[in-house]
C-alpha cells in the first residue's frame, strides 16, 4: 500500500512534506484536507491524528503527526538521497538545529504576517490596528537577519553545499509573508540568491505547483466567501487569539 498523506497546501508544513515526497518520488495517495472547510475537524480525519492538524501520515495502520516526523520517517522508509538529512553527524547536527529553532523563529514570525496581512481582511469585521503590522515586520525582519548570520552565512545552503530539509522548509515558511503580499526577498540579494538556488534543487514547476494556491490571493478570498459561519467564527476567535 501506498502511504497516505492529508494535506492543505495552504499550509507551510504541507507544503514541505508534498514537495519532498514528490521530489523524491515517493509513492503517496494526496488525501486533500481543506482547512477553510473545517474538514481537519471531521470525525474521519480524528482518527488519523487526534491534534486536528495537518500535514498528518498514514502508512497502512501506522498513523504520524508533525512535519519534521513526517519528513524524518519518510526520509529513512523511503532511503533518500543523503544530502536531504546527512549521515555525518555534525551536518546532520546543523540540519536539527534549524529544525529546532524555526518554530519560534521564522514560522511564528511569517505566519503572524500572513494573519494579519491575508486573513485579517478575509475573516475580521473591523481593519487591523496599522501598528500592529509594522511590528510584525520588524519581528520578522530581526528573525531573517539572524537567518542569514547564524544559518546562511556565505554558504550555498543551510548545510553546505547541498540542499537539505532545513533548506526546504525553511523556503516554504518565507513564502507565506510572500503570499500575503509582502516580499522577504526584496532587498536581499544573499537571501534572494539562497532561494533560487533553492528553488533550482527543488525543481521550478514543482515549487510553482506546490505554491500556486497560497501565491493566488484571489482564490483564498473565494474560499473564505465560502465559509460556514460557524467556522469563520472559530477562525475569527482562534485569530484575535493569536494576535494579541
Amino acid at each position: 500500500m501506498v502511504v497516505e498523506l492529508y494535506l492543505d497546501l495552504l499550509s507551510q508544513p504541507c507544503r514541505a512534506v508534498y514537495i519532498f515526497a514528490k521530489k523524491n518520488n515517493i509513492p503517496f495517495e494526496f488525501k486533500d484536507v481543506v482547512l477553510f472547510k473545517g474538514q481537519h475537524m471531521s470525525e474521519e480525519f480524528g482518527k488519523v491524528n487526534p491534534l486536528r492538524k495537518v500535514p498528518a501520515l498514514k502508512d497502512e495502520a501506522f498513523t504520524l503527526a508533525e512535519n519534521t516526523a513526517i519528513l524524518l520517517y519518510l526520509s529513512r522508509k523511503f532511503n533518500t538521497p543523503d544530502h536531504w538529512y546527512p549521515s555525518d553527524g555534525q551536518k546532520r547536527a546543523k540540519v536539527d538545529e534549524y529544525l529546532s529553532w524555526q518554530h519560534t523563529a521564522i514560522r511564528a514570525q511569517g505566519s503572524k504576517v500572513f494573519l494579519i496581512k491575508a486573513l485579517v481582511p478575509l475573516l475580521m469585521d473591523k481593519p487591523f490596528p496599522p501598528e500592529k503590522l509594522e511590528g510584525a515586520i520588524e519581528e520578522l525582519n530581526s528573525t531573517l537577519k539572524q537567518f542569514e548570520e547564524k544559518f546562511l552565512q556565505g554558504k550555498l545552503f543551510i548545510v553546505g553545499n547541498e540542499i537539505s530539509l532545513a533548506d526546504l522548509v525553511a523556503l516554504v515558511e518565507l513564502m507565506q509573508p510572500v503570499g500575503a503580499g509582502y516580499d522577504v526577498f526584496e532587498g536581499s540579494p544573499k537571501l534572494a540568491e539562497w532561494r533560487h538556488r533553492v528553488e533550482e534543487a527543488i525543481g521550478k514547476e514543482l515549487f510553482q505547483q506546490a505554491h500556486e494556491a497560497i501565491l493566488n490571493v484571489k482564490d483564498m478570498a473565494a474560499a473564505a466567501a465560502q465559509l460556514d459561519p460557524q467556522l469563520k467564527e472559530k477562525l475569527k476567535q482562534l485569530l484575535q487569539k493569536n494576535l494579541k
